[in-house]
């Protein structure tokens, strides 16, 4: 799917992951590489961009109108798919990987490629872990969950102070980006901020380049094209953390 119109997909299967994700299947499977981005057309509604869980599946957490309405979908209706879009996560040497929520998304593929050596997974709750009865198999799982239902109680982030993240040659991340940040500056005090890979979500029109709806702030760096994908040490000196800009390209605190 790369003539940049959106291609008709039927859902072939749902499976509530979660009380508030779902996995969405559909018909085609695509080429891609773990960490990027599909356009998904709700016709009537909007395009929004979802990361790939899977070669033939999105992953939806219901959080806004486009959400909900990908989440009241059915078997048997369609969906208009552009993409792939954008970079991905490195999959060379040892990985170490921080999902949290609906973070753990992106990262999924990868996990189940057998290129993750430890996967550091948090949520609120044990009932929202997602992937949980799968993942174990393919790497090493270590949870954090914020009511202590299920592994460490606190947040991921403490894990990470019982690795030695020095140890691994890349750090995949993904999750709330005040998640992500208190990773970044983790591994930036430990002086391997460049070994860390964080997947942004911004903001986004069109999800080829030209809109500029999705750059950061100071070089204009486009998630859609440059990314979503970024190497810590790029994100050190940018807005990262700090804030993003909504549709009318207003900052918003993160």
């Amino acid at each position: 799917m790369t003539d940049g119109f959106p291609r008709a997909c039927g859902i072939t299967e749902i499976v509530e992951e979660t009380p508030s994700v779902r996995t969405l299947y559909f018909t085609e499977p695509l080429a891609f590489r773990a960490g990027q981005f599909v356009m998904v057309w709700v016709p009537g509604v909007d395009e929004v961009p979802m990361a790939l869980s899977s070669p033939c599946s999105i992953t939806v957490q219901k959080v806004g109108e486009s959400t909900a309405a990908l989440c009241s979908l059915q078997e048997g209706d369609l969906l208009g798919i552009r993409g792939p879009f954008g970079n991905g996560f490195p999959d060379d040497g040892r990985i170490l990987a921080l999902a949290g929520g609906v973070g753990a998304a992106p990262l999924r593929p990868l996990v189940m490629g057998g290129r993750v050596d430890t996967l550091l997974l948090g949520a609120r709750s044990a009932d929202e872990l997602l992937f949980s009865h799968e993942l174990p198999g393919a790497t090493r799982l270590l949870l954090a969950t914020d009511d202590g239902s299920a592994g460490h109680h606190g947040f991921v982030t403490d894990l990470l102070a019982r690795e030695d993240p020095g140890g691994y040659d890349r750090i995949c991340v993904c999750g709330p980006e005040r998640m992500m940040h208190a990773v970044l500056c983790t591994i930036d005090q430990l002086g391997i901020a460049s070994r860390g890979f964080f997947s942004l979500h911004r903001y986004m029109k069109c999800g080829i380049g030209l809109c500029g709806s999705c750059c950061i702030d100071p070089d204009g760096l486009r998630v859609c094209r440059d990314g979503p994908v970024f190497a810590g040490d790029l994100l050190l000196r940018s807005e990262f953390g700090r804030y993003r800009r909504d549709a009318s390209g207003r900052k918003r605190p993160v």
